[in-house]
């Protein structure tokens, strides 16, 4: 999958690339849309390897996995998804 979105964390330590990751995740569900929406978090903290799949299963979010950072540079690429609720139910 590849992200819509890059949220570029790195040089900050944990929680920081985990709120932005919220931020985009409120800014997305603000939008009222529909659609899910694929996203790559950048981070050279170690702690996010576990802070960002855990935040995933608290916020209904999809961990789908780590990647080698796209511009070569340092860090790992953290792959998250948004999934889009369906109002199917209602």
């Amino acid at each position: 999958m590849t992200p819509e979105l890059w949220l570029d964390e790195r040089g900050r330590r944990c929680p920081i690339p985990v709120i932005a990751l919220a931020r985009a995740q409120t800014q997305w569900l603000n939008e009222n849309n529909r659609a899910s929406r694929v996203v790559g978090v950048l981070a050279d903290d170690p702690a996010a390897q576990y802070d960002i799949p855990a935040w995933c299963r608290l916020k209904g979010a999809e961990f789908i996995g780590e990647v080698v950072a796209p511009d070569g540079g340092v860090g790992v690429g953290y792959i998250v998804q948004f999934i889009a609720k369906s109002n199917e139910a209602q």
